[in-house]
């Protein structure tokens, strides 16, 4: 790690930010480019400093492997949805959607089941690619603004990503703050269960003064569906295996490899034929419906491997950011010059937020949020005679449900990827992932949930 002065680090990460929010804002740019100017902008100060090449290589090396295995996922990911589409387990979970969940209160409906569904599998990434793909198809049918249906699949999506025992990132917050993990989840729900009440009040709020349902569209949709697709109970089988392969704590490559796979047998069972090259087409390039109906294509003609590269490019680039930001020390520097300011609870809990925010806004990834934010903080948290789950509660409020609202953030590229909205169009309608942090906030300067002792300290912030 190279010793940067304050000042620099401050710089690199002004620069930065104002490279990537002009590029964003006013320019309306794909996050590629502004991303790929912050590497060269990087790359050239350190050789001002003199910093050799092979340091620099080496941050964008270990700054790209670690995302290898996200990497994977995307592309699985898009071939899951290729194959559920020809299988008709999509295309099905639309047409029972279509007449289960209500028109009247839509919204809140995405936002419970998806919340339900997050918290059976404890996967926001498999939530938002299975029933997640199908509500937004539902909401194109209806005419509901598809930034709306996309903040409700991905609160209700996170909300089973912040406190289901089965979430690599509730574990991965329990651990990094070395609590217990049903510990932790219970006192998550000082967070949770405000932000998701007060969230459901207002998709509830947002839905009924939406007046552009077309109710009409309902019927002959379902029709089309049904003549251009499989529907079919037998071909919810993938998305049960899922399901249980989520519950039994698989890891998610085998877990999708294994909804691929039972996806193109459930395709055979339903088909009754097996055409090779059209399957290797399919994995490559999508699925294809032939929907003389242009609304029904435009909501079934998706997936394949080719539809995650956008991702994937900028997931590398994001990477390599993040790897020479890394090995230069910077995000270090400035948690450092934080933590100094910090003494009271309000203050903390405050910085602790913020400094997790800042590294998704500086990585793009909500792993290193979480981890370095936490060793950064633990120390300071039981000077101040806090528990882990406290902080634990804090990395989860900065870190975790941060990163969906970030467009070159992991978990940002990959929702508007997969469900076809721009993150910048999205961000004000996830109301759970926005009041998470507020909430944390507010408590850490009233004292609530923060124990006696806490109550007594902050009362001085």
């Amino acid at each position: 790690m190279i010793d940067l002065k304050r000042w620099e680090s401050f710089l690199i990460v002004g620069v930065m930010l104002s490279i990537i929010g002009v590029s964003l804002i006013h320019y309306n740019a794909h996050p590629h480019v502004p991303i790929f100017f912050v590497i060269v902008f990087i790359i050239g100060y350190g050789f001002i400093r003199r910093i050799a090449w092979s340091t620099m290589e080496e941050g964008i090396i270990k700054g790209v492997k670690s995302g290898i295995i996200p990497i994977i996922i995307f592309m699985l990911i898009g071939v899951l949805i290729a194959v559920w589409m020809e299988s008709g387990t999509i295309p099905t979970l639309i047409a029972y959607s279509l007449q289960i969940v209500s028109t009247d209160y839509f919204l809140p409906s995405v936002f419970i089941t998806t919340a339900i569904v997050g918290l059976s599998i404890g996967s926001a990434f498999t939530t938002v690619s299975t029933i997640g793909v199908a509500f937004i198809s539902v909401g194109t049918i209806l005419g509901i603004p598809l930034p709306m249906v996309a903040g409700a699949v991905i609160s209700g999506a996170l909300v089973g990503d912040k406190m289901s025992p089965l979430s690599d990132t509730t574990n991965l917050a329990s651990s990094v703050a070395k609590t217990d993990l049903f510990e932790h989840i219970r006192h998550m729900l000082w967070v949770g269960v405000p932000a998701f009440l007060i969230s459901l009040i207002l998709f509830t709020i947002v839905g009924r003064t939406n007046g552009s349902v077309q109710l009409h569209n309902l019927n002959d949709m379902l029709i089309s569906l049904q003549e251009t697709a499989i529907v079919h109970p037998f071909a919810l089988l993938p998305a049960f295996c899922i399901v249980i392969m989520a519950i039994l704590k698989k890891s998610a490559i085998p877990t999708m490899i294994l909804g691929i796979v039972v996806g193109l047998v459930t395709s055979f069972v339903l088909r009754g034929d097996v055409m090779i090259a059209d399957w290797m087409t399919l994995i490559q390039n999508g699925y294809v419906s032939g929907a003389e109906n242009p609304e029904l294509a435009n909501i079934l003609d998706r997936g394949g491997i080719q539809s995650m590269m956008w991702a994937v490019s900028l997931l590398l680039l994001t990477l390599s950011m993040g790897g020479l930001l890394s090995v230069l020390g910077v995000i270090e520097k400035l948690i450092a010059s934080i933590q100094g300011a910090v003494k009271t609870t309000g203050r903390l809990v405050l910085s602790t937020v913020f400094s997790a925010i800042g590294i998704n806004v500086s990585l793009g990834e909500q792993y290193m949020s979480v981890i370095l934010t936490g060793e950064a903080y633990e120390k300071r948290y039981q000077e101040m005679g806090h528990s882990g789950k406290q902080l634990s509660k804090v990395l989860e409020s900065g870190g975790t449900v941060i990163n969906p609202l970030i467009p070159y953030g992991v978990s940002g590229v990959f929702m508007s990827s997969v469900l076809g909205v721009p993150v910048l169009s999205y961000l004000p309608f996830v109301f759970f992932c926005l009041l998470c942090p507020i909430i944390t906030i507010i408590y850490g300067f009233s004292g609530i949930s923060f124990g006696k002792n806490t109550l007594r300290e902050s009362n001085v912030s």
